[in-house]
């Protein structure tokens, strides 16, 4: 069986006009908040769609990573604009979430071996890199079974059900009262519940970098930043600043995770460690851990800090 791993598989910044509805000119003043709900998840469904073919082909990485942004970002539609949409029992976040998981293994080992092939191994001598040789086949020979895995969940009944079932309700979407209602007269009823306990979290006050809450916190930031960005045409432009410091949190934050899995798949194993084990690798990833952890703790205090949230309601919870 493949090792089980969890990755953060790094985000870059989503491609023009993924990362919300459109440009905010093309919002119509009558708009309801069911119908700019619906321009979500028609746009994440499209998605899917087009980055199938290319993930089943393998032969970018790339597809496989877009394809499990656009399950985050439908899973986040649906959940933030809930209370607006009338769904069938079909479609649910935990229905996305097990075709989500059934990507993730395959995402975690490309990821890996990435950040191996180009920013670890180039950096250490011959013997080292020699010496991780059998980790590396044993990471490939997983990878062939996870993609086996991957493809029979991406053509399986169950995928291709929801997606079914999805662009069924999209031909003939229906909305509760409040989806019926104009989104401007609900816009920040919709901002509330967003950031509402984001800085309750306990990974804030984290003092290890390897620290668990850290990697649950990273999940919870990557939450907030999708659903403030399906918003974005009606926030401020200090927000939409604030919403870049929490990609680059959300980055620092899966950089020292991935750190921490590729140290205890290839370190912290004696059966894995030639006669005199990896020092030039432990170094590395020691030094591109604390640059990572010196950056995160820089940038939470940054946006902890007193001034910097009440800066933020106020300017999130503007109605103008």
């Amino acid at each position: 069986m493949p090792t089980t791993i969890a990755l953060s598989g790094q985000e870059l910044s989503p491609p023009q006009g993924e990362s919300g509805p459109g440009d905010p000119a093309e919002q119509p003043a009558s708009l309801t908040s069911g119908s700019f709900a619906l321009k979500l998840i028609q746009r994440q469904t499209r998605r899917l769609g087009t980055l199938q073919p290319k993930v089943l082909a393998d032969d970018d990485p790339e597809g496989l990573h877009q394809l499990r942004v656009s399950l985050r970002r439908l899973r986040t539609a649906l959940s933030q604009f809930a209370p607006a949409l009338v769904l069938p029992e079909t479609i649910s976040d935990a229905r996305i979430a097990r075709i989500a998981r059934r990507t993730g293994l395959t995402r975690d080992l490309d990821v890996m071996g990435e950040r191996l092939a180009t920013r670890l191994l180039p950096l250490l001598p011959d013997r080292e890199r020699d010496g991780l040789r059998p980790a590396l086949k044993r990471l490939a020979r997983d990878r062939h079974q996870a993609f086996e895995g991957l493809v029979q969940a991406l053509t399986g009944a169950g995928y291709l059900k929801l997606l079914a079932r999805l662009h069924k309700w999209q031909r003939k979407p229906t909305y509760s009262p409040l989806g019926q209602g104009q989104l401007q007269d609900w816009l920040l009823e919709w901002k509330l519940p967003i950031v509402a306990g984001l800085f309750f979290h306990t990974g804030w006050g984290a003092e290890d970098p390897s620290s668990e809450d850290l990697h649950d916190l990273r999940k919870r930031i990557k939450g907030v930043r999708y659903a403030l960005e399906n918003l974005e045409p009606f926030l401020a432009p200090s927000v939409l600043a604030w919403i870049a410091q929490l990609r680059q949190a959300q980055d620092d934050l899966g950089e020292l995770h991935d750190l921490q899995v590729i140290q205890s798949l290839l370190l912290d194993r004696p059966r894995s460690r030639p006669h005199g084990g990896f020092p030039a690798l432990e170094a590395e990833i020691g030094r591109q851990r604390s640059d990572h952890w010196h950056r995160w703790r820089e940038l939470s205090a940054e946006l902890c800090n007193a001034s910097g949230r009440h800066n933020l309601q106020r300017e999130l919870f503007a109605l103008g």
